[in-house]
Parts: structure tokens; C-alpha cells; sequence
């Protein structure tokens, strides 16, 4: 019987060696990836820009997709063997445009990092209808992967890796109401819903990818200081959920459970080059190893059973692909 990780029946650590201090310069350690192909979406700013980094000096070639390429260009200057590209996360044409130049080139990719993501942002909807956390976080991906799919089958042994979170606890995803038509819009819900769909589509592509060579995974980075993603927060959101004070400081009980960059990116590193996983995909993992499965009902560290269930799975991955109007037909 093949093994997978419905259900969290894989779900476990396995004794990485690592822990949530660990950088990506541990993780990296004695790998060398000359050869290999990588895209990183998200991948000059943040943790996506730490992970570009440390591909790139450990031999990848590395291409990043970017909606702001001038801005790519300074952020990437003096970074070896990094190719950049324009892509816009929200735009479903400009993603097939992208996939379309790669297919061209006829080079397999080994390493597809789905990186980019959005959060606490408003309401808004890209012109398909589809609200914009779960149209970047997730939906942008599952097309992307899809269009790529020729190429990462081609590698013969690829790595496809979700950047999800632990807000996935917020939420279950919602099949009934994914875009907000009918319910009232949270913020927090819709990216939830959204890193919950990472979860259960690195379940599902893993096992659905594994017999062609192909394995998933999706993380945490943990909470990070010094990233974009809250660029739209407000500080009353923030001194609403207790990070803050009236000054807009940190906490120091917030501050000392933050990690850096460099620790914030070592778990994508090691899902994307750990001998550990090569024969083990579709878990969810955080602080540098697979996580345990969270029971509890408050957001703890783990992994909540919903986004590891195997109806979720291949139910949400119907809906996708009438969500973006794609076939993603892995035999094919």
C-alpha cells in the first residue's frame, strides 16, 4: 500500500536535528544544488528573498517572478544565478503568461517554493470574483503549479512547496461561502480559508505527484519580525489582538517569541533539500521538522486535522479547477 498523509497518518517529527532557531546557513549546510532549478514566488522581499538567497549561493538557478521588477532588481542586486521575470499573483493571465516563457525554454524545474502571500488585508475581489487573500495565497498557486506541471514531471524528482501558516487555524475552508457572497467579511477567516487550502493542496498534489516523481509539502515559518506581509495592517488591529502598545511598540513578550529572516526561511529550505523527505510528502511542517498534529481548539503549534483530510482535499481540488478554469490532470 502506498503511503500518504491522509488524515496526518505521516504526520510526525521525524528528528530533524533542527529546531525553531535554527537558520536557513544550518539547514543549507554540505547541500549543493548545482544544476538544480528553483521558482520562488514572493521571492524578493522577506522570507522569499532569504530563500532566493541561500538557493541561489548553494548552486540553484533561481527564478523569481515579480509584479515589481524594478523594485526585484534592487532587492536581488548581487545575487548569483537569479533570473527575473514579471508576474502578477492577481492577474490569472499574466501567471500563464509567465508559465508559458518557462515551458519555452525547455529546462525541467526541480524546486517550485509558493512563497508570495498576502494578509490582513480588505475586502477586495480580483475581477473573477474570487476575494484576493485566497485568489494570491492559494488559487495563484494552484494555477501556477498546474501550468508548470510538464516541467516539474520532467526533473524526475521535484519538490513543490506551500508557504502556508499557522493561521490556518482560523479557519476551515469554507466550500459553502469561499468568496464572502453571502457571510461577512473577516479578514483573519479569509486567510485562514486560505492557508487551509495550501495545506490540503500539498496533500493532495503529493499524493497525486509522487509516482511521477513529484512531492509536496506545507509549512510555517513562524512569526517573523522585519516582512511585508503586514503592510496593510492597522495599528489598532494590532493593539486589538495584544501585540502592541499604545505607541505601536512591540510587546517584549510578543517580541521575544519572533524569529528573523534567516530562521523564517530555514524550514522552506529544508522541506525543499532535506534527504530526510525524500521518501515522505504531503506533511505539514514548521520549526525545521514535521509538525505534530494540533488537537486543541485554540491556534497552537501543529497542524489541524481539517487541512489534512482526504474528502477536503479532493473536493477542494475539484472546486480549483473550476475556480480557475484549469484541468490539472497530473497523468497528463
Amino acid at each position: 500500500m502506498k503511503q500518504n498523509n491522509y488524515q496526518g497518518a505521516l504526520q510526525k517529527p521525524i528528528g530533524s536535528g533542527f529546531n525553531a532557531k535554527s537558520t536557513t546557513n544550518d539547514v543549507i549546510k554540505g547541500i549543493d544544488l548545482t544544476g538544480k532549478i528553483a521558482i520562488v514566488t514572493g521571492g524578493n522581499t522577506g522570507i522569499g528573498l532569504e530563500t532566493v538567497k541561500t538557493l541561489a549561493l548553494a548552486g540553484a538557478t533561481v527564478i523569481v517572478p515579480a509584479r515589481d521588477l524594478e523594485k526585484a532588481k534592487i532587492n536581488l542586486a548581487g545575487v548569483p544565478n537569479v533570473e527575473l521575470e514579471v508576474m502578477d499573483l492577481m492577474k490569472p493571465e499574466s501567471i500563464t503568461a509567465f508559465a508559458e516563457k518557462f515551458l519555452l525554454s525547455n529546462r525541467p524545474l526541480h524546486l517550485l517554493i509558493n512563497n508570495a502571500g498576502i494578509m490582513w488585508v480588505p475586502f477586495r475581489r480580483d475581477h473573477r470574483g474570487i476575494e484576493s487573500q485566497l485568489a494570491t495565497n492559494y488559487l495563484a498557486h494552484f494555477q501556477l503549479t498546474a501550468q508548470l506541471w510538464p516541467t516539474l514531471k520532467k526533473a524526475k524528482s521535484a519538490r513543490v512547496i506551500q508557504v502556508s501558516s499557522q493561521g490556518h487555524q482560523f479557519a476551515p475552508f469554507n466550500f459553502d461561502d469561499p468568496n464572502f457572497l453571502s457571510s461577512e467579511y473577516e479578514t483573519l477567516q479569509a486567510y485562514g480559508q486560505s492557508k487551509t487550502a495550501s495545506n490540503l493542496f500539498a496533500l493532495e498534489l503529493d499524493n497525486r505527484g509522487k509516482e511521477f516523481g513529484v512531492r509536496s509539502y506545507s509549512l510555517h515559518p513562524g512569526s517573523i519580525n522585519g516582512t511585508e506581509l503586514a503592510r496593510e495592517a492597522s495599528l489598532e488591529l494590532f493593539q486589538k489582538m495584544g501585540f502592541c502598545d499604545d505607541e505601536g511598540t512591540i510587546l517584549p513578550e510578543i517580541a521575544a517569541h519572533l524569529k528573523t529572516i534567516p530562521q523564517g526561511a530555514a524550514t522552506t529550505v529544508w522541506c525543499a533539500t532535506s534527504a530526510l523527505l525524500d521518501s515522505i510528502g504531503g506533511v505539514y511542517c514548521e520549526d525545521v521538522e514535521i509538525a505534530a498534529i494540533a488537537y486543541e481548539s485554540s491556534v497552537t503549534p501543529g497542524v489541524k486535522l481539517y487541512s489534512l483530510d482526504e474528502d477536503n482535499a479532493r473536493r477542494l481540488w475539484d472546486l480549483s479547477e473550476k475556480m480557475t478554469q484549469i484541468s490539472f490532470n497530473v497523468g497528463v
